[in-house]
C-alpha cells in the first residue's frame, strides 16, 4: 500500500530537546524547596516489628515528617498497573507491621535536606520480632513459615490464592484441551525435562522518581515516571481514601521503563508525605533501591513433555509451571499465563495441550512485570524442548519448527482457553509470516554452511541455534486507548493521547498514525501525553498495546477529525454538502476545482469570526479490540566458544520479525535490537543472587552484569513484509517480541557446540565447562 507517513522512519518528535538536555524528566521539575523523602527499610528478609522509637530522630530540625503503619490508612492494595479488577491479589499495604523481605520499607522519613533524612534513619530504633524466611520457592508451598498471615488481602476474582499455603494463584484441570496423558503414551517420540530460569533486574537508565505538590485548588499533583498514569491515580486514590477528582497524574519524559514502571512504587509515598505536610516532596530511588525494593522478572520451573511421530508431528505438550512471585503477587497471574498462552499456540498442529502449575510467595525481592514477562521465560523452556525433540528424531531444528509451527488462516484452541488472567479469545491469524521469517531467518545466518557447528581452531568451535517467538497486541477486550484531536489557528493540531512514551517514540508513531489519517504532514502535529487532567484515557505502556490499541484510537480520532473538515470546509465553500468537497493538501477543495479553502483560512474563519458557524473542531476516537493479533519472530545466533574455558561469544544475531507494517521501520528496529540485548543478557549473563539470609548481592552495576552493544557483535533486524487488517495501516505490536528468542537460541547453539544442554538459566562459561568436563569424563 502506498503510505504518506507512516512506514517513514522519521525522527522522533523528543529527539532534539532531549538530546539538547532540555528539562523533560520528572527530576527538572521539582521544587527546589521539596522535602526530601528517605526510607528505612528492613534487615530481615522476615520479621514483625514489635515496636518504633521515632524520639530521637524526631529531633532534629529539618525532619518535617516520619510515618510508620501506625501513621498511614490501611488499605490492601496491588501496586501492579493493569486491568480492573485487578488480575493480582490485594496483598500490600503502604506500611505493614510485617517486613517480607530484606529492603521492605519500614518508615518514611521527610526532611528539608537529604542529609537530616539520612541522619534521622540512624536514629530511629525498630525492634524486630525475626522469623524464619522462605527463600527457595520449591519449598514455599505449605510452608510452616506463613508469608502472608495477615487478614483483610483478598482476590478480585478466583485465582486460587491461598495465601495461608504461600500460594498466590494455582491453576489445576483448567487450561486443557484433548488427553495428554493418553496421547504422549502412545508417542513415537516423547521428551520430558525440566528447565529453569531467572531473576532479571530491568536496569533502566533513569532511576523510579516522584514529586508531588498541592496546587492552588488544594489537589493532589504527582509528576512521576510511570507507565500508566491512570491506573497510578486510582491505585494511590484507593490506598489514600482519596477521591480520583483531588488527583492528577503528570508523566513527563521516561528513562526507560521494560515493565518496572508498570506500577506504584516511589510516587504514593511522595503524595502521603505532600499529604501529611502540604509542602512539596521528591522521592528518588538510587540505584541500590532500584535493584533491592522495586521489582525483579519472576523465576520460573518448566517440567515440559512433547508427545510426537517419528516423522516429526507434535500431538501432546504438557508445560507444568512453578513461578516464584517474591514477597508480594504483582503480575503472579498475568505472567503465568503469558507463559503459556505466548507459547503454546506456536504449535497449533498438536491436539492435546495441558498448563498447568501455581505461583508462590517467598521472601525475597518481589517480582513484577518485565518485558516479554512469562513468554521469555516459557519461551526457553519450550525452544529447548523442541530442540532436543529434533535431536530425538534426528531432524533439523529449523525444519521441525516449519512442519510444526502455526501459519496465517490458521488457529489455535489455547487462544480461547488462555488469557492474561482469565479465560481468552478465539482468534484467526489473518497475518503470520512466521514460516517466511524462518526461512529469511536461515538464508542471513547462513544456516545449512554452519549447522550445527565447525571447529576454527584446536579449541575453538563456531555453532548456531534458532528459536521462534509470538507476542500479543495488548489485552484483549480489557485494554482501551483514546485520543482527541483538536484543530488550531493556523492549521495546526494537537493530539492529546493518554499512552505513555517510555523512550519508545510512540509520541512519534500516534503523530504519524493521526496524520495518515487525516491526510496531513506529521509536521502539523503537536503531540501532548500521558496527562490525566489534559489527556483522554489509556490504560498505558504494558502488553505491547500502545501501536495497536491506542494507535487504532488515534486513527479513529484522525478520520473523525477529517469528517469535520469536509463539513465546515463546505459549509465555508457554499457547497451542498460535504460530497461535493475532498480534502486534500491541506486544502478543501470544490470537486469542481472552482474554489478551495486552506487549513489556515478555515480555522481562522472558525475561530475569529469569519465563519457564520462558528466552532471549536475537535474530534475523539477510542478503541479497544476483540483480538491480539500476535507478531511473530525467528531468531539465529552465531556463537564463538572455547573449549578449553566454556566461554562464548555472540558474533551474529538475526531476527526476521513480522510485526505488520512498522509505523516507523526505524524505531521498530530500534525496539527489536534493544530487546534481542535484554535477551541477550537474561541468557548469557544477568542473575539475581542473595545471601543465605536473603540479602540481595547483586545490587549495583558492579556486581549486576548487563551486556552492552560492544559485548555483541552484528545484530542484524528485518521485517517480513505483512499487514495486519485489524491493526492501523495494517500494524501489530513490536515492543516486547525482540527479547523472547536468545535464551533458548543461545542454549541451543551451544549445546550443537559441545553436546552440552544447559537448563537452567543463565548460561555461564563456569556451567558450560562444568558440563564439558562431565561429558569427557563420559
Amino acid at each position: 500500500m502506498n503510505f504518506k507517513e507512516v512506514k517513514k522512519s522519521i525522527p522522533k518528535v523528543d529527539g532534539k530537546g532531549l538530546l539538547q538536555g532540555k528539562p523533560a524528566y520528572t527530576d527538572d521539575f521539582v521544587d527546589k524547596n521539596a522535602l526530601r523523602v528517605k526510607f528505612l527499610r528492613s534487615p530481615h528478609a522476615f520479621a514483625k516489628i514489635r515496636s518504633i522509637d521515632l524520639s530521637r530522630a524526631l529531633e532534629i530540625e529539618e525532619v518535617e515528617v516520619i510515618l510508620t503503619h501506625n501513621d498511614v490508612p490501611r488499605n490492601p492494595i496491588t501496586r501492579a498497573g493493569q486491568g480492573y479488577p485487578e488480575p493480582s491479589p490485594k496483598d500490600k499495604f503502604i506500611l505493614d507491621q510485617y517486613v517480607r523481605y530484606v529492603g521492605d520499607e519500614v518508615a518514611i522519613v521527610a526532611a528539608r535536606t537529604g542529609e537530616a533524612a539520612e541522619k534521622a534513619l540512624d536514629l530511629i530504633d525498630v525492634q524486630y520480632d525475626v522469623l524464619e524466611p522462605v527463600l527457595d520457592f520449591e519449598e514455599a508451598e505449605g510452608n510452616s513459615a506463613v508469608i502472608h498471615p495477615e487478614d483483610k488481602i483478598y482476590e478480585m476474582f478466583p485465582m486460587g490464592f491461598d495465601p495461608k499455603n504461600n500460594i498466590a494463584c494455582s491453576y489445576t484441570d483448567t487450561m486443557v484441551v484433548g488427553n495428554v496423558d493418553k496421547k504422549v503414551e502412545e508417542s513415537d517420540i516423547v521428551v520430558k525435562e525440566r528447565y529453569y530460569t531467572q531473576a532479571q533486574q530491568h536496569t533502566a537508565m533513569e532511576p523510579h522518581c516522584a514529586t508531588a505538590y498541592l496546587d492552588y485548588q488544594d489537589r493532589l499533583n504527582i509528576i512521576t515516571s510511570t507507565q500508566n498514569p491512570y491506573h497510578t491515580r486510582r491505585i494511590i486514590g484507593e490506598a489514600l481514601d482519596k477521591p480520583l477528582k483531588e488527583i492528577r497524574i503528570i508523566k513527563p519524559r521516561i528513562g526507560g521503563g521494560f515493565g518496572g514502571k508498570q506500577a506504584i512504587h516511589c510516587d504514593i509515598f511522595a503524595a502521603i508525605v505532600t499529604l501529611k505536610t502540604g509542602k512539596p516532596s521528591r522521592c528518588f530511588y538510587s540505584r541500590k533501591e532500584v535493584f533491592e525494593n522495586t521489582f525483579t522478572r519472576h523465576p520460573m520451573r518448566f517440567d515440559v513433555t512433547l508427545g510426537a511421530t517419528k516423522d516429526g508431528i507434535i500431538e501432546a505438550i504438557d508445560m507444568q509451571l512453578l513461578s516464584n512471585t517474591g514477597a508480594y503477587a504483582e503480575h503472579a497471574l498475568t505472567t503465568f499465563m503469558v507463559a503459556g498462552s505466548k507459547v503454546l499456540p506456536l504449535y497449533n498442529k498438536a491436539e492435546n495441550l495441558r498448563f498447568e502449575g501455581k505461583v508462590v510467595y517467598t521472601n525475597t525481592c518481589p517480582a513484577g512485570a518485565y518485558r516479554g514477562y512469562g513468554a521469555i521465560q516459557g519461551n526457553f523452556a519450550m525452544e529447548s524442548a523442541i530442540k532436543e525433540l529434533a535431536d530425538k528424531i534426528d531432524m533439523d531444528p529449523t525444519e521441525l519448527r516449519e512442519k510444526n509451527c502455526i501459519k496465517e488462516g490458521e488457529t489455535s484452541p489455547v487462544f480461547k482457553v488462555m488469557g492474561e488472567g482469565t479465560e481468552g479469545i478465539p482468534q484467526t491469524m489473518e497475518s503470520c509470516k512466521l514460516d517466511y521469517c524462518i526461512k529469511r531467518g536461515k538464508e542471513l545466518i547462513g544456516w545449512y554452511e554452519k549447522y550445527p557447528s565447525k571447529k576454527i581452531g584446536k579449541n575453538k568451535v563456531r555453532s548456531v541455534g534458532n528459536a521462534i517467538s509470538m507476542q500479543g497486541s495488548g489485552i484483549p477486550l480489557i485494554d482501551m486507548g483514546s485520543a482527541v484531536l483538536k484543530l488550531n489557528d493556523d492549521g495546526f493540531f494537537n493530539l492529546l493521547v493518554g499512552a505513555t512514551d517510555l523512550g519508545t517514540g510512540s509520541d512519534t508513531i500516534l503523530a504519524q498514525i493521526a496524520a495518515e489519517a487525516l491526510g496531513i504532514p506529521v509536521e502539523r502535529v503537536v503531540v501532548t501525553s500521558s496527562d490525566t487532567d489534559t489527556t483522554p484515557f489509556d490504560v498505558g505502556a504494558y502488553a505491547s498495546s500502545t501501536t495497536f490499541v491506542t494507535g487504532n484510537a488515534a486513527r479513529k480520532a484522525g478520520l473523525n477529525m477529517k469528517e469535520k473538515i469536509l463539513e465546515a470546509g463546505a459549509k465555508a465553500l457554499d457547497a451542498k454538502s460535504k460530497d461535493q468537497v475532498i480534502f486534500e493538501d491541506c486544502k478543501v477543495n470544490l470537486k469542481d476545482g472552482t474554489k478551495s479553502i486552506t487549513l489556515e483560512e478555515l480555522s481562522s474563519g472558525l475561530y475569529y469570526g469569519y465563519a457564520e458557524d462558528m466552532q471549536q473542531l475537535i474530534a475523539s476516537g477510542s478503541n479497544t479490540s476483540p483480538k491480539s493479533p500476535p507478531p511473530f519472530m525467528s531468531g539465529f545466533v552465531e556463537i564463538e566458544l572455547d573449549l578449553e574455558t566454556g566461554k562464548y561469544e555472540v558474533l551474529n544475531y538475526v531476527g526476521v520479525v513480522d510485526c505488520g507494517t512498522p509505523i516507523n521501520p526505524n524505531l521498530a528496529r530500534i525496539q527489536v535490537e534493544g530487546g534481542i540485548l535484554q535477551g541477550i543478557g537474561m541468557a548469557s549473563t544477568e542473575n539475581v543472587v542473595y545471601s543465605k539470609k536473603g540479602k540481595m548481592l547483586t545490587n549495583n552495576l558492579m556486581n549486576y552484569k548487563i551486556p552492552s552493544r560492544k559485548d555483541v557483535g552484528k545484530i542484524t533486524v528485518e521485517f517480513a513484509e505483512s499487514y495486519e487488517p485489524s491493526g492501523p495501516f495494517g500494524a501489530k505490536s513490536v515492543g516486547e517480541i525482540g527479547i523472547d528468542t536468545p535464551p533458548a537460541a543461545i542454549a541451543n547453539a551451544v549445546y550443537n557446540a559441545t553436546g552440552v544442554r544447559i537448563k537452567t538459566l543463565p548460561i555461564t562459561p563456569q556451567k558450560v565447562l562444568k558440563g564439558i568436563q562431565k561429558l569427557n569424563k563420559e
